[in-house]
This record gives C-alpha cells, structure tokens and sequence, in this order.
C-alpha cells in the first residue's frame, strides 16, 4: 500500500483530508503539532481522530513557536471574535511551512511520495499559508530540497480541500464517515474541548454546518 504523511490538527478540515486520504488507499500517517498553541485539546482531538479513522500511526511532534509570538495563538494577543480586513492576528508565522516541513521529512523516512494538508482558499480566515500559490510552492521547494525529490520518483503536496467551501467540506467529511463531534476547531476552546462559539474558527465552522443543511454537532462553553 502506498505511503503518505498527512497533517492532522485534530480539526474538522483534516480530520477530512485524512478520510480522503484513506479513501484514496493510502497507509496513512498521521502527523501532529504542539507548537505553543493556547490550548492542547485540538491535539487531543487529533488522538481520536486518528484512531477512529484508522491511521497507520499518529506523532505529535513539538516546535514551540511560543518562543517568538507574533500570533493570537502563541502570545498574549485577545483572540478576536469577528474576522477583519488583512491578515488576522490569529496568523502563525510560518506555521504551515514548518508543518509541512516537518511531514515532508518523515515522509522521506518513510518513502512516502504524497503530503496531504487541509489548507483551504475559500472559507477560511485570509491567511497566506493557505492559498494555491503556497501549495505549489511548497510542492516545488520539496522536489528540489531533499533525495526524494533529486534521485526519486518526486513529491506530492495534495490540498484536497483546497478549492472547497465549509459546507462542502461538511458534506464530504459525511459522505465518508467523519464523525465531527470527535473534532476540535475553536482557537479558545476550553479543556475539556469545548468551543467558545464567538471567534473566527468558530463562527466558519457554524456556518459550515448551516449552510450544508445540517445539525451541528459541536460542544460549546456555557
């Protein structure tokens, strides 16, 4: 069975990708992230995720980017409760490249050829690690940096997600079984994984369901 790596933060999007990934017929490897951010119940969904939708094996790995900031997520900055214009700062600097950065490695170790992520350009909060360009980018950098690239057949970045809406994505994830109770998507979310309902993440993740027609099965604070 062909290999991938497959980055799973143990939100709705990649809890897809992953499905979609296993659909395909690939072993896959899922790959996790503490990097520092507010809260580690989104890795905790990343466990479940993972066994629920048969993963051949889940690390999490940890880079603490809390170490340079710059982000809601990993500094002491409010996380907003409604998108704005420009680049949120609920942006992490160089997170997706360093997440992919990290697959694209153990993918080497395990001659893996395919990266899957569940970056989106449509419904998502306007950062820039998660548009066409980056992808393709990214996809070239790998088959110019590494002996895959060089002296094997080459390297994949898939973003299946890409072109997707929330609400398709909703339906995709139902159409193969995802079960998004066992997800996490809220960037303040509580211990126990409960959203707040009132920050970006949030609030696309609800539009998702209503749009889709369907009941949205999220835990919420309070």
């Amino acid at each position: 069975m062909k290999k991938a790596v497959v980055l799973l933060s143990g939100g709705m999007d990649s809890a897809v990708v992953l499905a979609i990934a296993r659909e395909q017929g690939f072993e896959a490897h899922a790959l996790s992230v503490r990097y520092g951010q507010r809260h580690t119940s989104e890795l905790d969904a990343a466990v479940r995720v993972a066994t629920l939708q048969g993963a051949a094996q889940h690390k999490t790995v940890h880079v603490d980017l809390r170490a340079f900031g710059g982000s809601a997520l990993t500094d002491d900055i409010d996380v907003p409760e409604a998108g704005g214009a420009g680049i949120p700062v609920t942006y992490v600097p160089a997170r997706n490249t360093i997440m992919l950065s990290l697959a694209l490695g153990w993918a080497e170790v395990l001659g893996a050829s395919d990266l899957f992520c569940g970056v989106n350009a449509v419904d998502y909060s306007g950062y820039p690690d998660c548009r066409p360009e980056f992808i393709d980018a990214f996809e070239r950098l790998a088959n110019v940096a590494t002996k895959a690239g060089v002296e094997g057949a080459g390297l994949r970045v898939l973003a299946p997600l890409l072109r997707m809406g929330k609400a398709d994505i909703v339906r995709e994830g139902l159409r193969l079984g995802v079960d998004f109770s066992a997800t996490v998507s809220c960037y303040r979310a509580d211990a126990e994984g409960r959203a707040c309902g009132h920050c970006d993440a949030c609030r696309l993740r609800a539009e998702g369901f209503a749009a889709a027609g369907v009941e949205d099965p999220t835990r919420y604070a309070g």
